[in-house]
């Protein structure tokens, strides 16, 4: 299984160090990430391999939305079928 993260939010040093943190501790893979910086705005479009992942998909949707609500940041974590069907034409 596939999950989907995504982060917005004001530019600042760290942010996919935390994210990378907290989905290590999951056992959830990064094998793509996208991010890019417009002005001071961050974007950042994350996708992890949750083969390994030791623990139900909610648990790590909330850990990653306590550490943005802490950071001022906008994150969001999908299941990559939920992700694909609301982006299909």
């Amino acid at each position: 299984m596939k999950a989907v993260i995504t982060v917005i939010g004001k530019d600042t040093v760290g942010i996919l160090a935390k994210v990378s943190t907290i989905c290590a501790r999951f056992q959830a893979n990064v094998v793509d990430v996208n991010q890019t910086v417009m002005q001071d705005l961050f974007a950042m479009v994350m996708l992890v391999e949750m083969d390994k992942h030791n623990t139900d998909l909610s648990v790590l949707r909330s850990e990653l939305e306590a550490m943005g609500a802490e950071n001022a940041l906008q994150i969001h974590v999908m299941h990559e079928d939920i992700f694909n069907s609301m982006h299909r034409i």
